[in-house]
């Protein structure tokens, strides 16, 4: 499946049981992009087992935890009205071993260097989502 907002082929991935609610569209299986971010309901087709998240950065959390922490990042654009999935998406990836901090300290990184050009401010939607979760 290509991106919706950019055309690049995006990384498809189960979402983990619990977090369906939070998931675009309530689906089973999402899809976050590598050049631009953004995650999207994807076709209810299975998804590889493990899921190519090292596309999106090398540093991506892999597994569950990967995949909650996508739907995290897929929160971020509209944060203040996602606040609830935000704190679900965050507490089950930390529940699975991601560190969220260092995860997102990463992808900046990322953006830094260009490998990533989301179409928000990560790091200023990283700070806010760390203020209304932490705050």
């Amino acid at each position: 499946m290509n991106c919706p907002t950019c055309d690049t082929e995006t990384v498809a991935f189960s979402v983990p049981e619990g977090l369906h609610e939070y998931a675009p569209d309530g689906a089973a299986v999402a899809s976050v992009c590598p050049h631009c971010l953004a995650v999207a309901a994807a076709p209810d087709t299975a998804p590889a087992d493990d899921p190519a998240f090292d596309r999106v950065h090398e540093s991506f959390p892999t597994g569950d935890g990967g995949a909650a922490f996508a739907l995290l990042v897929g929160t971020l654009p509209s944060i203040a009205l996602n606040k609830d999935a935000a704190r679900a998406t965050r507490a089950r990836a930390e529940q699975d071993g991601v560190d969220t901090a260092l995860a997102f300290d990463r992808l900046v990184e990322a953006v830094r260097a260009a490998d990533v050009v989301p179409e928000f401010d990560l790091q200023r939607r990283v700070h806010q989502l760390d203020s209304l979760l932490d705050g």
